[in-house]
Protein backbone atom coordinates (compact mmCIF):
# COMPACT_ATOMS: atom_id res chain seq x y z
CA UNK A 1 0.00 0.00 0.00
CA UNK A 2 2.78 2.25 0.72
CA UNK A 3 4.80 1.89 -2.84
CA UNK A 4 1.29 2.93 -4.36
CA UNK A 5 0.70 5.74 -2.01
CA UNK A 6 4.05 6.89 -3.81
CA UNK A 7 3.32 6.30 -6.93
CA UNK A 8 0.36 8.44 -6.96
CA UNK A 9 2.29 11.67 -6.79
CA UNK A 10 4.26 10.73 -10.26
CA UNK A 11 1.10 9.95 -12.04
CA UNK A 12 -0.56 12.95 -11.16
CA UNK A 13 2.43 15.42 -12.33
CA UNK A 14 1.13 17.63 -15.52
CA UNK A 15 2.66 17.62 -18.58
CA UNK A 16 5.85 19.81 -19.20
CA UNK A 17 5.21 22.71 -22.21
CA UNK A 18 7.83 21.55 -24.62
CA UNK A 19 9.30 25.56 -25.42
CA UNK A 20 10.68 25.42 -29.23
CA UNK A 21 14.30 25.42 -29.46
CA UNK A 22 15.96 28.16 -30.44
CA UNK A 23 17.57 28.03 -33.77
CA UNK A 24 21.75 28.67 -32.71
CA UNK A 25 24.68 29.90 -34.54
CA UNK A 26 24.64 27.17 -37.71
CA UNK A 27 20.75 28.00 -38.05
CA UNK A 28 19.50 24.92 -35.87
CA UNK A 29 17.54 21.78 -36.56
CA UNK A 30 15.96 21.53 -40.23
CA UNK A 31 12.40 22.78 -40.42
CA UNK A 32 10.39 22.15 -43.26
CA UNK A 33 9.10 24.77 -44.81
CA UNK A 34 5.05 24.48 -44.12
CA UNK A 35 6.24 22.98 -40.37
CA UNK A 36 7.83 26.48 -40.28
CA UNK A 37 4.46 28.49 -41.22
CA UNK A 38 2.82 26.82 -38.68
CA UNK A 39 4.41 27.34 -36.15
CA UNK A 40 4.78 31.22 -37.33
CA UNK A 41 0.85 31.28 -37.60
CA UNK A 42 0.46 29.12 -34.12
CA UNK A 43 3.06 32.05 -32.50
CA UNK A 44 0.25 34.07 -30.68
CA UNK A 45 3.12 36.44 -29.35
CA UNK A 46 4.12 38.20 -32.62
CA UNK A 47 6.99 40.52 -31.37
CA UNK A 48 8.78 38.09 -29.27
CA UNK A 49 12.26 36.50 -30.18
CA UNK A 50 11.07 33.21 -30.88
CA UNK A 51 8.74 34.49 -33.24
CA UNK A 52 11.57 37.03 -34.72
CA UNK A 53 14.36 34.14 -34.89
CA UNK A 54 11.58 32.17 -37.21
CA UNK A 55 11.08 35.72 -39.48
CA UNK A 56 15.03 36.00 -39.42
CA UNK A 57 15.70 32.59 -40.70
CA UNK A 58 13.57 33.17 -43.22
CA UNK A 59 14.55 36.47 -44.49
CA UNK A 60 17.95 34.89 -44.49
CA UNK A 61 17.15 31.94 -46.35
CA UNK A 62 15.06 34.51 -48.87
CA UNK A 63 18.12 36.35 -49.76
CA UNK A 64 20.59 33.43 -50.03
CA UNK A 65 18.25 31.71 -52.89
CA UNK A 66 17.78 35.10 -54.66
CA UNK A 67 21.55 35.85 -54.63
CA UNK A 68 22.14 32.61 -55.67
CA UNK A 69 19.16 32.59 -57.99
CA UNK A 70 20.39 35.80 -60.36
CA UNK A 71 21.91 35.68 -63.81
CA UNK A 72 22.00 38.05 -66.28
CA UNK A 73 18.87 37.34 -68.30
CA UNK A 74 17.02 37.09 -64.57
CA UNK A 75 18.73 40.12 -62.84
CA UNK A 76 15.90 42.21 -63.82
CA UNK A 77 13.27 39.82 -62.17
CA UNK A 78 15.01 38.94 -58.85
CA UNK A 79 15.40 42.60 -58.31
CA UNK A 80 11.56 43.22 -57.46
CA UNK A 81 11.79 40.11 -55.09
CA UNK A 82 14.56 40.87 -53.44
CA UNK A 83 12.92 44.80 -52.61
CA UNK A 84 9.76 42.78 -51.30
CA UNK A 85 11.99 41.39 -48.69
CA UNK A 86 12.88 43.40 -45.92
CA UNK A 87 16.29 44.82 -47.14
CA UNK A 88 17.10 47.37 -43.96
CA UNK A 89 17.14 44.07 -41.56
CA UNK A 90 18.51 42.13 -43.95
CA UNK A 91 21.16 44.31 -44.71
CA UNK A 92 23.87 42.38 -43.50
CA UNK A 93 22.66 39.39 -44.98
CA UNK A 94 22.35 40.36 -48.17
CA UNK A 95 26.14 42.26 -48.16
CA UNK A 96 27.59 38.63 -47.03
CA UNK A 97 25.12 36.56 -49.20
CA UNK A 98 26.59 38.85 -52.39
CA UNK A 99 30.53 38.49 -50.77
CA UNK A 100 30.48 35.01 -50.09
CA UNK A 101 28.71 34.08 -53.83
CA UNK A 102 31.26 36.39 -55.38
CA UNK A 103 33.92 34.87 -53.79
CA UNK A 104 32.91 31.84 -55.20
CA UNK A 105 32.19 32.56 -58.88
CA UNK A 106 34.60 35.44 -59.61
CA UNK A 107 33.59 35.14 -62.98
CA UNK A 108 29.98 36.38 -62.53
CA UNK A 109 30.93 39.48 -60.52
CA UNK A 110 29.56 41.70 -63.65
CA UNK A 111 25.96 40.58 -62.04
CA UNK A 112 26.93 40.63 -58.93
CA UNK A 113 27.80 44.30 -59.59
CA UNK A 114 25.10 45.17 -61.47
CA UNK A 115 22.66 44.01 -58.59
CA UNK A 116 24.11 46.27 -56.15
CA UNK A 117 23.94 48.86 -58.32
CA UNK A 118 20.19 48.65 -58.59
CA UNK A 119 20.19 48.20 -54.70
CA UNK A 120 22.59 51.29 -54.33
CA UNK A 121 20.04 53.74 -55.62
CA UNK A 122 16.96 52.49 -53.41
CA UNK A 123 19.65 51.80 -50.49
CA UNK A 124 22.95 53.81 -50.70
CA UNK A 125 24.02 52.15 -46.98
CA UNK A 126 23.85 48.78 -48.74
CA UNK A 127 26.50 49.48 -51.37
CA UNK A 128 28.51 51.51 -49.42
CA UNK A 129 28.66 48.07 -47.26
CA UNK A 130 29.43 46.03 -49.92
CA UNK A 131 31.98 48.65 -50.81
CA UNK A 132 33.49 48.40 -47.09
CA UNK A 133 34.13 45.00 -47.27
CA UNK A 134 35.36 44.24 -50.43
CA UNK A 135 38.18 47.12 -49.51
CA UNK A 136 38.59 45.30 -46.33
CA UNK A 137 38.74 41.75 -47.93
CA UNK A 138 41.50 43.28 -50.31
CA UNK A 139 43.49 44.99 -47.88
CA UNK A 140 43.64 41.58 -45.71
CA UNK A 141 43.86 39.13 -48.73
CA UNK A 142 46.66 41.90 -49.84
CA UNK A 143 48.66 41.73 -46.32
CA UNK A 144 48.24 37.94 -46.11
CA UNK A 145 49.98 37.78 -50.07
CA UNK A 146 46.36 35.87 -50.86
CA UNK A 147 46.21 36.03 -54.25
CA UNK A 148 42.92 33.81 -55.24
CA UNK A 149 41.04 36.91 -52.71
CA UNK A 150 43.04 39.40 -53.91
CA UNK A 151 41.93 38.39 -57.28
CA UNK A 152 38.28 38.08 -56.85
CA UNK A 153 38.18 41.07 -54.54
CA UNK A 154 39.41 43.25 -57.52
CA UNK A 155 37.82 42.14 -59.98
CA UNK A 156 34.06 42.94 -57.85
CA UNK A 157 35.84 46.29 -57.09
CA UNK A 158 36.50 46.24 -60.76
CA UNK A 159 33.04 45.94 -61.79
CA UNK A 160 31.78 48.31 -59.06
CA UNK A 161 33.56 50.98 -60.71
CA UNK A 162 32.02 50.44 -63.79
CA UNK A 163 28.77 50.49 -62.82
CA UNK A 164 29.87 53.57 -61.15
CA UNK A 165 29.26 52.83 -57.45
CA UNK A 166 32.15 53.67 -56.47
CA UNK A 167 34.56 56.61 -57.62
CA UNK A 168 37.12 55.82 -60.19
CA UNK A 169 40.15 57.37 -58.07
CA UNK A 170 39.43 53.92 -55.67
CA UNK A 171 40.89 52.40 -58.94
CA UNK A 172 44.21 54.72 -59.43
CA UNK A 173 45.25 54.50 -55.60
CA UNK A 174 44.28 49.97 -56.08
CA UNK A 175 46.55 50.18 -58.50
CA UNK A 176 49.50 52.58 -57.06
CA UNK A 177 48.98 50.10 -54.38
CA UNK A 178 49.81 47.00 -56.34
CA UNK A 179 52.59 48.08 -58.48
CA UNK A 180 54.42 50.73 -55.96
CA UNK A 181 56.44 47.76 -55.14
CA UNK A 182 55.84 44.94 -57.60
CA UNK A 183 56.11 41.16 -57.28
CA UNK A 184 54.96 38.55 -60.14
CA UNK A 185 51.95 38.27 -58.21
CA UNK A 186 50.74 41.80 -57.70
CA UNK A 187 51.73 42.98 -61.28
CA UNK A 188 49.44 39.83 -62.35
CA UNK A 189 46.71 41.11 -60.26
CA UNK A 190 47.08 44.81 -61.09
CA UNK A 191 46.78 43.54 -65.20
CA UNK A 192 43.46 41.54 -64.45
CA UNK A 193 42.13 44.76 -62.80
CA UNK A 194 42.97 46.99 -65.57
CA UNK A 195 41.69 44.46 -68.18
CA UNK A 196 38.35 44.44 -66.50
CA UNK A 197 37.97 48.22 -65.40
CA UNK A 198 40.76 49.62 -67.93
CA UNK A 199 37.78 50.81 -70.48
CA UNK A 200 35.72 52.72 -67.84
CA UNK A 201 39.03 54.57 -66.27
CA UNK A 202 39.62 55.39 -70.30
CA UNK A 203 36.65 57.73 -70.55
CA UNK A 204 36.53 59.09 -66.81
CA UNK A 205 40.31 59.84 -66.01
CA UNK A 206 42.60 59.18 -68.92
CA UNK A 207 45.56 61.03 -68.06
CA UNK A 208 45.69 58.66 -64.62
CA UNK A 209 44.98 55.29 -66.67
CA UNK A 210 47.97 56.73 -68.83
CA UNK A 211 50.12 57.05 -65.38
CA UNK A 212 49.52 53.44 -65.04
CA UNK A 213 50.44 52.50 -67.76
CA UNK A 214 53.50 54.49 -67.55
CA UNK A 215 54.33 52.60 -64.39
CA UNK A 216 53.81 49.01 -66.51
CA UNK A 217 55.91 50.08 -69.06
CA UNK A 218 58.73 51.07 -66.33
CA UNK A 219 58.30 47.27 -64.52
CA UNK A 220 58.35 45.90 -68.11
CA UNK A 221 62.27 47.92 -68.66
CA UNK A 222 63.62 47.00 -65.07
CA UNK A 223 63.21 43.12 -65.86
CA UNK A 224 63.13 42.30 -62.57
CA UNK A 225 59.73 40.21 -62.88
CA UNK A 226 59.29 36.95 -64.29
CA UNK A 227 58.85 36.38 -68.38
CA UNK A 228 55.47 35.10 -67.66
CA UNK A 229 54.22 38.43 -66.57
CA UNK A 230 56.24 40.22 -68.67
CA UNK A 231 54.47 38.85 -71.70
CA UNK A 232 51.40 39.31 -69.65
CA UNK A 233 52.20 42.84 -69.87
CA UNK A 234 52.88 42.83 -73.35
CA UNK A 235 49.58 41.30 -73.68
CA UNK A 236 47.66 44.37 -71.95
CA UNK A 237 49.47 46.61 -74.39
CA UNK A 238 48.09 44.83 -77.11
CA UNK A 239 44.57 44.74 -74.98
CA UNK A 240 44.60 48.70 -74.70
CA UNK A 241 45.75 49.07 -78.48
CA UNK A 242 42.72 47.31 -79.59
CA UNK A 243 40.26 49.68 -77.35
CA UNK A 244 39.57 46.75 -74.58
CA UNK A 245 37.56 44.59 -77.16
CA UNK A 246 35.23 42.67 -74.94
CA UNK A 247 35.87 44.11 -71.78
CA UNK A 248 34.11 47.19 -72.54
CA UNK A 249 32.79 48.55 -69.11
CA UNK A 250 28.93 47.22 -68.22
CA UNK A 251 27.19 44.84 -70.18
CA UNK A 252 24.05 46.10 -71.98
CA UNK A 253 21.94 43.55 -70.70
CA UNK A 254 23.30 44.70 -67.19
CA UNK A 255 23.47 48.28 -67.77
CA UNK A 256 20.61 48.91 -65.77
CA UNK A 257 20.40 52.19 -63.75
CA UNK A 258 20.18 55.50 -65.30
CA UNK A 259 23.49 57.60 -64.67
CA UNK A 260 21.58 60.68 -63.08
CA UNK A 261 19.87 58.05 -60.45
CA UNK A 262 23.43 56.56 -59.37
CA UNK A 263 24.85 57.50 -56.15
CA UNK A 264 28.42 57.31 -56.29
CA UNK A 265 30.23 56.78 -53.25
CA UNK A 266 33.99 58.03 -52.53
CA UNK A 267 35.99 55.98 -50.53
CA UNK A 268 39.42 55.24 -50.00
CA UNK A 269 41.83 52.45 -49.19
CA UNK A 270 43.10 54.17 -46.74
CA UNK A 271 39.59 55.33 -44.64
CA UNK A 272 39.29 53.60 -41.58
CA UNK A 273 36.58 51.39 -42.56
CA UNK A 274 34.08 49.53 -40.28
CA UNK A 275 32.89 45.34 -41.51
CA UNK A 276 29.83 45.91 -38.96
CA UNK A 277 29.59 41.99 -38.79
CA UNK A 278 27.06 42.65 -36.02
CA UNK A 279 24.37 43.18 -39.14
CA UNK A 280 24.93 39.52 -39.72
CA UNK A 281 23.61 37.87 -36.35
CA UNK A 282 20.14 38.10 -35.33
CA UNK A 283 19.28 40.40 -32.85
CA UNK A 284 16.03 41.09 -30.88
CA UNK A 285 14.21 43.96 -32.01
CA UNK A 286 11.97 46.00 -29.43
CA UNK A 287 10.64 47.91 -31.90
CA UNK A 288 9.95 44.98 -34.40
CA UNK A 289 5.84 45.70 -35.96
CA UNK A 290 6.55 49.45 -36.11
CA UNK A 291 10.00 48.67 -38.23
CA UNK A 292 8.16 45.99 -40.62
CA UNK A 293 5.01 48.80 -40.90
CA UNK A 294 7.80 51.31 -42.07
CA UNK A 295 9.62 48.98 -44.52
CA UNK A 296 6.06 47.97 -45.77
CA UNK A 297 5.85 51.75 -46.53
CA UNK A 298 9.30 52.06 -48.32
CA UNK A 299 8.33 48.45 -50.36
CA UNK A 300 4.94 50.56 -51.61
CA UNK A 301 6.88 53.69 -52.91
CA UNK A 302 9.88 51.38 -54.58
CA UNK A 303 7.61 48.59 -56.17
CA UNK A 304 4.48 50.85 -56.26
CA UNK A 305 5.44 52.50 -60.05
CA UNK A 306 5.62 48.97 -61.77
CA UNK A 307 2.45 47.81 -59.64
CA UNK A 308 0.26 50.42 -60.24
CA UNK A 309 1.44 50.44 -63.71
CA UNK A 310 0.58 46.41 -63.92
CA UNK A 311 -2.78 47.45 -62.49
CA UNK A 312 -3.38 49.78 -65.23
CA UNK A 313 -2.92 47.80 -67.65
CA UNK A 314 -5.10 45.17 -65.91
CA UNK A 315 -8.16 47.87 -66.17
CA UNK A 316 -7.23 48.35 -69.70
CA UNK A 317 -7.35 44.51 -70.73
CA UNK A 318 -10.71 44.14 -68.09
CA UNK A 319 -12.62 47.28 -70.23
CA UNK A 320 -11.09 45.65 -73.44
CA UNK A 321 -12.71 42.15 -72.74
CA UNK A 322 -15.76 43.84 -71.66
CA UNK A 323 -15.73 45.80 -74.63
CA UNK A 324 -15.41 42.47 -76.38
CA UNK A 325 -18.05 40.83 -75.05
CA UNK A 326 -20.56 43.04 -76.29
CA UNK A 327 -19.28 43.21 -79.67
CA UNK A 328 -19.96 39.78 -79.85
CA UNK A 329 -22.90 40.21 -78.40
CA UNK A 330 -23.96 42.47 -80.94
CA UNK A 331 -22.13 40.94 -83.52
CA UNK A 332 -22.50 36.91 -82.28
CA UNK A 333 -19.43 36.46 -83.93
CA UNK A 334 -16.85 34.88 -81.63
CA UNK A 335 -14.28 34.89 -84.48
CA UNK A 336 -13.90 38.64 -84.33
CA UNK A 337 -11.05 38.49 -81.29
CA UNK A 338 -7.94 38.69 -82.38
CA UNK A 339 -5.28 35.99 -81.45
CA UNK A 340 -1.94 36.30 -81.84
CA UNK A 341 -0.05 33.52 -83.25
CA UNK A 342 3.31 32.54 -81.58
CA UNK A 343 5.75 31.44 -83.65
CA UNK A 344 9.13 29.90 -81.87
CA UNK A 345 11.90 30.93 -84.34
CA UNK A 346 14.44 29.50 -82.14
CA UNK A 347 13.60 26.14 -83.78
CA UNK A 348 13.92 24.71 -80.08
CA UNK A 349 11.80 22.18 -80.84
CA UNK A 350 13.43 21.29 -84.09
CA UNK A 351 16.54 21.06 -82.11
CA UNK A 352 14.75 18.65 -78.84
CA UNK A 353 13.16 16.23 -81.89
CA UNK A 354 17.11 15.85 -83.24
CA UNK A 355 18.74 15.45 -80.31
CA UNK A 356 15.80 12.83 -79.05
CA UNK A 357 16.42 10.72 -82.85
CA UNK A 358 20.27 10.86 -82.50
CA UNK A 359 19.64 9.38 -78.96
CA UNK A 360 17.15 6.72 -79.86
CA UNK A 361 19.67 5.57 -82.85
CA UNK A 362 22.88 5.84 -80.67
CA UNK A 363 21.38 4.04 -77.35
CA UNK A 364 19.65 1.32 -79.44
CA UNK A 365 20.99 -2.14 -79.25
CA UNK A 366 20.10 -3.20 -83.22
CA UNK A 367 18.44 -1.93 -86.10
CA UNK A 368 14.85 -3.40 -84.98
CA UNK A 369 14.79 -1.70 -81.13
CA UNK A 370 15.54 1.51 -83.08
CA UNK A 371 13.31 1.44 -85.88
CA UNK A 372 10.72 0.67 -82.98
CA UNK A 373 11.76 3.38 -80.93
CA UNK A 374 11.58 5.93 -83.40
CA UNK A 375 8.34 5.38 -84.99
CA UNK A 376 6.69 5.36 -81.45
CA UNK A 377 8.03 9.59 -81.89
CA UNK A 378 5.49 12.01 -82.34
CA UNK A 379 6.42 13.70 -85.65
CA UNK A 380 4.78 16.59 -87.04
CA UNK A 381 3.90 16.73 -91.15
CA UNK A 382 7.32 17.44 -92.49
CA UNK A 383 9.65 16.17 -89.96
CA UNK A 384 10.01 13.13 -91.20
CA UNK A 385 12.96 13.89 -93.23
CA UNK A 386 14.65 14.60 -89.74
CA UNK A 387 15.30 11.25 -89.41
CA UNK A 388 16.41 10.82 -93.30
CA UNK A 389 18.97 13.63 -92.41
CA UNK A 390 20.34 12.16 -88.73
CA UNK A 391 20.53 8.34 -89.90
CA UNK A 392 23.12 9.90 -92.99
CA UNK A 393 24.72 12.01 -90.47
CA UNK A 394 25.38 9.79 -88.22
CA UNK A 395 26.44 6.79 -90.48
CA UNK A 396 28.80 9.41 -92.07
CA UNK A 397 30.45 10.39 -88.66
CA UNK A 398 31.43 6.52 -87.86
CA UNK A 399 35.12 5.30 -88.33
CA UNK A 400 33.82 2.46 -90.95
CA UNK A 401 30.39 1.74 -92.70
CA UNK A 402 28.07 0.21 -90.44
CA UNK A 403 25.60 -1.83 -91.39
CA UNK A 404 23.01 -0.99 -88.71
CA UNK A 405 22.27 2.35 -90.95
CA UNK A 406 21.89 1.05 -93.90
CA UNK A 407 19.29 -1.47 -92.70
CA UNK A 408 17.60 0.91 -90.35
CA UNK A 409 17.01 3.09 -93.30
CA UNK A 410 15.76 -0.11 -95.46
CA UNK A 411 13.34 -0.79 -92.57
CA UNK A 412 11.62 3.19 -92.73
CA UNK A 413 11.92 2.40 -96.60
CA UNK A 414 10.01 -0.42 -96.94
CA UNK A 415 6.78 0.81 -94.10
CA UNK A 416 6.57 3.62 -95.87
CA UNK A 417 7.08 4.58 -99.36
CA UNK A 418 7.27 8.34 -98.08
CA UNK A 419 10.41 7.17 -96.35
CA UNK A 420 11.80 6.28 -99.62
CA UNK A 421 11.46 9.51 -101.63
CA UNK A 422 12.96 11.21 -98.62
CA UNK A 423 16.03 9.68 -98.86
CA UNK A 424 16.33 9.80 -102.47
CA UNK A 425 16.08 13.64 -101.93
CA UNK A 426 18.96 12.91 -99.24
CA UNK A 427 20.91 11.25 -102.10
CA UNK A 428 20.43 14.49 -104.46
CA UNK A 429 21.37 16.83 -101.40
CA UNK A 430 24.37 14.34 -100.37
CA UNK A 431 26.15 14.46 -104.38
CA UNK A 432 25.26 17.85 -104.50
CA UNK A 433 27.85 18.89 -101.56
CA UNK A 434 29.70 15.55 -101.56
CA UNK A 435 33.11 17.65 -102.28
CA UNK A 436 32.46 19.07 -98.74
CA UNK A 437 32.98 15.77 -97.07
CA UNK A 438 36.56 14.48 -96.03
CA UNK A 439 36.92 10.92 -97.62
CA UNK A 440 36.04 8.49 -94.58
CA UNK A 441 32.95 10.32 -94.59
CA UNK A 442 32.08 10.25 -98.49
CA UNK A 443 32.88 6.83 -98.76
CA UNK A 444 30.50 5.79 -95.27
CA UNK A 445 27.62 8.12 -96.90
CA UNK A 446 28.48 5.79 -100.73
CA UNK A 447 28.38 2.60 -99.13
CA UNK A 448 24.99 3.74 -97.24
CA UNK A 449 23.14 4.47 -100.49
CA UNK A 450 24.28 1.93 -102.25
CA UNK A 451 22.62 -0.86 -99.32
CA UNK A 452 19.25 0.75 -100.39
CA UNK A 453 19.59 0.34 -103.67
CA UNK A 454 20.72 -2.84 -103.51
CA UNK A 455 17.95 -3.70 -101.48
CA UNK A 456 15.72 -2.00 -103.71
CA UNK A 457 14.44 0.13 -100.52
CA UNK A 458 15.10 3.68 -102.81
CA UNK A 459 14.32 3.40 -106.36
CA UNK A 460 17.16 3.14 -109.33
CA UNK A 461 15.47 6.53 -110.37
CA UNK A 462 18.26 8.32 -108.26
CA UNK A 463 20.95 7.71 -110.62
CA UNK A 464 19.61 10.65 -113.12
CA UNK A 465 21.41 12.71 -110.36
CA UNK A 466 24.72 11.42 -111.20
CA UNK A 467 26.59 12.71 -114.67
CA UNK A 468 29.61 10.39 -115.57
CA UNK A 469 31.69 13.71 -117.68
CA UNK A 470 35.09 14.82 -117.11
CA UNK A 471 33.25 18.38 -116.56
CA UNK A 472 30.61 17.41 -114.54
CA UNK A 473 32.80 15.25 -111.83
CA UNK A 474 35.20 16.35 -109.19
CA UNK A 475 37.81 14.45 -107.42
CA UNK A 476 35.08 13.69 -104.60
CA UNK A 477 31.96 12.35 -106.57
CA UNK A 478 34.50 10.24 -108.81
CA UNK A 479 35.66 8.53 -105.41
CA UNK A 480 31.42 8.55 -104.54
CA UNK A 481 31.01 7.04 -107.28
CA UNK A 482 33.26 4.68 -107.77
CA UNK A 483 32.79 3.25 -104.07
CA UNK A 484 28.92 3.63 -104.80
CA UNK A 485 29.16 1.34 -108.42
CA UNK A 486 32.08 -1.18 -106.42
CA UNK A 487 29.44 -1.86 -103.45
CA UNK A 488 26.76 -2.28 -105.55
CA UNK A 489 28.73 -4.99 -107.43
CA UNK A 490 29.87 -6.63 -104.54
CA UNK A 491 26.13 -6.92 -103.18
CA UNK A 492 24.66 -7.74 -106.33
CA UNK A 493 26.69 -9.43 -108.91
CA UNK A 494 28.42 -7.80 -111.85
CA UNK A 495 26.12 -9.72 -114.19
CA UNK A 496 22.89 -8.53 -111.68
CA UNK A 497 24.29 -5.04 -111.76
CA UNK A 498 24.72 -5.28 -115.19
CA UNK A 499 21.25 -6.62 -116.19
CA UNK A 500 19.93 -3.89 -114.16
CA UNK A 501 21.92 -0.78 -116.01
CA UNK A 502 20.50 -2.52 -119.30
CA UNK A 503 17.22 -2.52 -118.67
CA UNK A 504 14.96 -0.34 -121.07
CA UNK A 505 12.41 0.98 -119.10
CA UNK A 506 14.95 2.39 -117.16
CA UNK A 507 17.39 3.91 -119.49
CA UNK A 508 16.66 7.64 -119.19
CA UNK A 509 17.82 7.70 -115.75
CA UNK A 510 21.16 5.98 -117.02
CA UNK A 511 22.05 8.39 -119.35
CA UNK A 512 24.17 10.23 -117.26
CA UNK A 513 25.97 7.62 -115.89
CA UNK A 514 26.21 5.46 -119.20
CA UNK A 515 26.61 8.77 -121.64
CA UNK A 516 26.39 7.64 -125.00
CA UNK A 517 26.02 11.84 -126.47
CA UNK A 518 29.56 11.72 -127.45
CA UNK A 519 32.55 9.97 -128.37
CA UNK A 520 34.86 11.49 -125.27
CA UNK A 521 31.97 11.32 -122.65
CA UNK A 522 31.93 7.32 -124.03
CA UNK A 523 35.30 7.36 -123.99
CA UNK A 524 35.47 8.92 -120.70
CA UNK A 525 32.74 6.63 -118.85
CA UNK A 526 34.87 3.03 -120.28
CA UNK A 527 38.10 4.08 -119.05
CA UNK A 528 36.76 5.39 -115.89
CA UNK A 529 34.20 2.11 -114.95
CA UNK A 530 37.83 -0.42 -116.25
CA UNK A 531 40.38 1.36 -114.21
CA UNK A 532 37.93 0.71 -110.86
CA UNK A 533 37.31 -3.06 -111.62
CA UNK A 534 33.93 -2.58 -113.47
CA UNK A 535 34.76 -3.04 -117.24
CA UNK A 536 32.71 -5.65 -117.43
CA UNK A 537 29.72 -3.04 -117.55
CA UNK A 538 31.02 -1.49 -120.42
CA UNK A 539 30.13 -3.47 -122.95
CA UNK A 540 27.30 -1.92 -124.25
CA UNK A 541 29.07 1.38 -124.29
CA UNK A 542 32.30 -0.13 -126.05
CA UNK A 543 29.69 -1.31 -128.47
CA UNK A 544 28.12 2.23 -128.85
CA UNK A 545 31.56 3.60 -129.23
CA UNK A 546 32.30 1.05 -131.83
CA UNK A 547 29.30 2.24 -133.92
CA UNK A 548 29.60 5.99 -133.60
CA UNK A 549 31.37 6.78 -136.94
CA UNK A 550 28.81 4.66 -138.60
CA UNK A 551 26.28 6.84 -136.89
CA UNK A 552 27.50 9.80 -137.47
CA UNK A 553 27.49 9.17 -140.68
CA UNK A 554 24.81 8.11 -141.18
CA UNK A 555 23.28 10.66 -139.09
CA UNK A 556 25.06 13.43 -141.66
CA UNK A 557 23.67 11.71 -144.58
CA UNK A 558 20.20 11.57 -143.08
CA UNK A 559 20.66 14.99 -142.64
CA UNK A 560 22.17 15.80 -146.22
CA UNK A 561 19.20 14.20 -147.81
CA UNK A 562 16.89 16.18 -145.38
CA UNK A 563 18.29 19.79 -146.59
CA UNK A 564 18.59 18.49 -150.30
CA UNK A 565 14.98 17.36 -149.85
CA UNK A 566 14.10 20.92 -147.81
CA UNK A 567 15.71 22.56 -151.03
CA UNK A 568 13.35 20.68 -153.79
CA UNK A 569 10.48 21.36 -151.95
CA UNK A 570 11.50 25.17 -152.02
CA UNK A 571 12.28 25.09 -155.86
CA UNK A 572 9.04 23.23 -156.52
CA UNK A 573 7.16 25.86 -154.29
CA UNK A 574 8.44 28.38 -155.94
CA UNK A 575 7.58 27.24 -159.48
CA UNK A 576 4.60 26.63 -158.22
CA UNK A 577 3.71 29.82 -156.70
CA UNK A 578 4.62 31.94 -159.95
CA UNK A 579 2.16 29.43 -162.17
CA UNK A 580 -0.78 30.57 -159.34
CA UNK A 581 0.78 34.61 -159.81
CA UNK A 582 0.37 33.71 -163.44
CA UNK A 583 -2.82 32.26 -164.05
CA UNK A 584 -4.72 35.14 -161.25
CA UNK A 585 -2.46 37.78 -163.48
CA UNK A 586 -4.42 36.31 -166.76
CA UNK A 587 -7.82 35.98 -164.87
CA UNK A 588 -7.66 39.37 -163.55
CA UNK A 589 -6.57 41.05 -167.08
CA UNK A 590 -9.73 39.07 -168.91
CA UNK A 591 -12.71 41.29 -166.98
CA UNK A 592 -10.61 44.63 -167.70
CA UNK A 593 -10.23 43.73 -171.65
CA UNK A 594 -14.25 42.71 -171.64
CA UNK A 595 -14.65 46.42 -170.54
Amino acid sequence: GGREADREPEIAKEPVERKPVLAGKAGGTYIPPFKLAQMMAEQADKTGPEYQRMTWDALKKSINGLVNKVNSSNVKNILPELFSENMIRGRGLFVRSVMKSQMASPHFSPIFAALVSVVNTKFPELGELVLKRAILQFRRAFKRNDKPVCVAATRFLAHLINQQVVHELLALELLTVLLSTPTDDSVEVAIEFVKECGFTLSELSPQGLHGIFERFRGILHEGEIDKRVQFMIEGLFAVRKAGFEGKKGVAPELDLVEEDDQIVHELSLDDELQAEPNLDIFRVDPDYLENEKKYDEIKKEILGESESDEEEEGDNDDEKDDDDESSDEEDNDPAGVDKQAIEDQTETNLVNLRRTIYLTIMSSLDFEEAGHKLMKINLQPGQEVEICTMLTECCSQERTFLRYYGLLAQRFCFIDQQYAQLFDECFMKQYSTIHRLETNKLRNVAKFFAHLLSTDAVSWTCMAYLQLTEEATTSSSRIFIKILFQELSEGLGLRKLNERLQQATMGEYFQGIMPKDTPKNTRFAINFFTSIGLGGLTDDLREHLKNMPKLIMAARAAAAEADASDSDSDSSSSDSDSDSSSSSSSSSSSPISSQ
